[in-house]
């Protein structure tokens, strides 16, 4: 575990965080009881919530929102501006009125496989999975699963079928 990013960058909250080697986070960023993998850049203005995990050599880009309960793979691209939500039904109070709390809600969990691409501005709600090398286009709402290697575009995000985009090579093996 690095004790620090590699690079220097100033205004940026790093809080309990577990850096593997080489990582690189830009300035304006918020990252706390997360954990990043070795060689993952993380661009300006993001933040990472506690119990989120990044793998290794993954991009992270500016302006995007990962939050509890979101776990995403080795050699990942997130786009700029990608939102992950883990509540489906978020309110701010409970029935009665009063703030909700940590008990007062289900957390939905999020899972992104290794070599996942993820387009700009995409939405992806709680407790999907997205397959090893699946892409999600830019601006997409993903409501549910993508399969590994499946392209999906659109609001609510559809798989395009297999003849009208090109196959993604596999991953090698490690």
């Amino acid at each position: 575990m690095a004790a620090e990013p590699v690079n220097d960058a100033p205004w940026r909250l790093l809080d309990d965080v577990r850096l593997g080697e080489g990582v690189v986070i830009h300035s304006f960023t918020s990252l706390y009881g997360c954990s990043i993998g070795d060689e993952t850049r993380v661009g300006a203005f993001v933040e990472i919530q506690r119990g989120a995990a990044i793998g290794a050599r993954c991009k992270i880009s500016s302006h995007s929102f990962v939050c509890e309960g979101v776990t995403i793979e080795d050699e990942v691209f997130v786009g700029h501006g990608v939102v992950f939500i883990n509540d489906r039904h978020p309110r701010a109070t409970t029935e009665a009125g009063a703030p909700k709390g940590k008990d007062d809600w289900v957390l939905e969990r999020t899972h992104v496989g290794r070599g996942a691409s993820i387009g700009s501005g995409a939405t992806i709600l709680g407790g999907v999975t997205i397959g090893p090398r699946a892409l999600v286009g830019a601006g997409a709402v993903v409501t549910r699963d993508v399969p590994a290697g499946e392209v999906a575009v659109g609001n609510p995000a559809r798989l395009l079928p297999r003849e009208a985009h090109r196959p993604t090579a596999p991953l090698p093996s490690s």
